[in-house]
C-alpha cells in the first residue's frame, strides 16, 4: 500500500487550539519516518505534515504556548487531509464566525477531494462549513450539549470514539481528548495498512479505545427544565438512590399521581424515573470500584441492588465493561500510589500487561 508521493496533511492551528493535541498529531503522523530511522518500518514517507493557519509565523495557542504556523492557507490550493485539533471553549461556548477564512478554506479543500478530520472539540470549527449537517459525528462528551445546541443539524454521538461519515468516508471525527490517537492510527491504517498502524501504536505505546467512551462518561441528570417538582425529586434521589422503591418515594414526595409523575419526569429529564435511578446507582458503583477494595457483590448491595447478577448485567450494558474490567482500567495502579516502594527504599518494580 505504498504511494509514490506522500499525502499532504494540513494540521490547522487556531488560537483556541490545544497544544498537546496539535503537537501529538504532528509527531505521530510523522512516526513512519521515525520508525524508518530505527529500521522498524519500510522505506517511504506516507505523510507530509504541515501546521497551517490564517497566516504563517508565530501563533499563541489556548494554553499560551507559542507554535510556528509553517504555511498560510492562502498559499495552499489543495491538500489531502485537513485536521482541526481539539480546541478550548470559553464559558460562552464556541463563538461562531470567528474564523470565516479558515472555514471557507476547509469547505474548499473538501470540494477538491480532501478528508476533513477533527480531534475532540475541533468539530466546532468544521461544523461551521455545513458539511456535517445531516451526518453522524462525535465530540468530547463534556461539550456534547453545547455542540448539539450550536449545531442541531449534526447527529452527534459523544459515546463513540471515531466516526467516518460522508459518501467517501471523508468526514472523520474523533471523540474525547486522547481519542486523537484513534484518529491518527485510523488514518495510518487507511493509507499505509494495519501492520504499520500497529507498529506506530507499539512505538508510542498507544492504545485503541475499543470499548468506546461510555466507561469514561459521568452521568449528570438534566436540571435545566424548569419543572420545580421534578427538580426537587431529582435533588432527593441524588442522595437516596439506594433506598428500596425510590421511584415510588419520589412520586409520593412530589404529590403527583404515578402516571403524571412518570410523564413529567421523562419529559423534563429525557429519562424514565427507573432509568434515571439506574444511572445514579451505576455512577456510584463506578466510584466505589475506582476507590475502594470492596467486592462487586458488596458494591451491588451498596448501590441498591440485592441481586449481584442483575447488577453485573446492568453495569455492562451501561458502561460497556464488566465491573471487574472497569476496576482494572480505572483504579489507580499500585505503582502510582504514594509510598509505592520496596523494603529497601527503592521504587517497586511493576509488572503489567506490557511488562516483560
Amino acid at each position: 500500500m505504498t504511494r509514490p508521493e506522500p499525502l499532504h496533511v494540513s494540521l490547522v492551528a487556531i488560537p483556541e487550539a490545544v497544544v498537546s493535541t496539535l503537537s501529538g498529531i504532528f509527531d505521530v503522523m510523522n512516526a513512519p519516518a521515525m520508525l524508518q530511522a530505527t529500521g522498524q518500518a519500510p522505506r517511504g514517507r506516507p505523510f507530509r505534515v504541515e501546521i497551517v493557519g490564517l497566516k504563517s509565523g508565530p501563533l499563541e495557542l489556548a494554553s499560551r504556548v507559542p507554535i510556528t504556523v509553517q504555511r498560510s492557507v492562502a498559499d495552499i490550493e489543495a491538500t489531502d487531509i485537513a485536521i482541526v485539533p481539539s480546541v478550548l471553549l470559553g464559558p460562552d461556548g464556541w463563538p461562531k464566525g470567528r474564523h470565516p477564512e479558515l472555514v471557507e478554506w476547509c469547505r474548499a479543500m473538501h470540494g477538491r477531494g480532501a478528508l476533513l478530520c477533527s480531534a475532540c472539540s475541533g468539530i466546532f470549527l468544521l461544523a461551521e462549513t455545513g458539511l456535517f449537517d445531516g451526518v453522524d459525528a462525535t465530540v468530547h462528551y463534556g461539550y456534547a450539549k453545547t455542540f448539539a445546541s450550536a449545531f442541531p443539524d449534526v447527529r452527534v454521538h459523544p459515546e463513540r470514539v471515531l466516526v467516518a461519515a460522508g459518501r467517501r468516508e471523508e468526514l472523520i471525527t474523533s471523540g474525547a481528548a486522547m481519542t486523537w490517537h484513534d484518529l491518527v492510527l485510523y488514518l495510518i491504517a487507511r493509507y499505509t495498512g494495519a501492520t504499520e498502524a500497529q507498529e506506530v501504536a507499539r512505538f508510542f505505546a498507544l492504545q485503541w479505545h475499543q470499548d468506546g467512551l461510555a466507561p469514561f462518561m459521568v452521568f449528570e441528570g438534566r436540571k435545566d427544565h424548569g419543572d420545580l417538582a421534578i427538580q426537587a425529586a431529582q435533588d432527593w434521589v441524588a442522595t437516596h438512590f439506594s433506598v428500596a422503591s425510590p421511584v415510588e418515594e419520589m412520586t409520593r414526595r412530589a404529590g403527583l399521581s404515578e402516571r403524571t409523575f412518570k410523564r413529567r419526569f421523562t419529559g423534563a429529564t429525557g429519562l424514565t424515573p427507573v432509568v434515571y435511578v439506574q444511572r445514579l446507582r451505576i455512577e456510584d458503583a463506578k466510584r466505589r470500584l475506582e476507590r475502594t477494595e470492596a467486592s462487586v457483590d458488596e458494591i451491588s448491595w451498596q448501590a441498591g441492588y440485592e441481586e449481584p447478577a442483575f447488577f453485573r448485567r446492568l453495569f455492562k450494558r451501561l458502561t460497556g465493561l464488566t465491573p471487574g474490567a472497569y476496576r482494572k482500567r480505572f483504579k489507580i495502579p499500585d505503582y502510582a500510589r504514594p509510598g509505592a516502594q520496596d523494603e529497601h527504599g527503592g521504587t517497586r518494580a511493576v509488572k503489567g500487561p506490557m511488562a516483560g
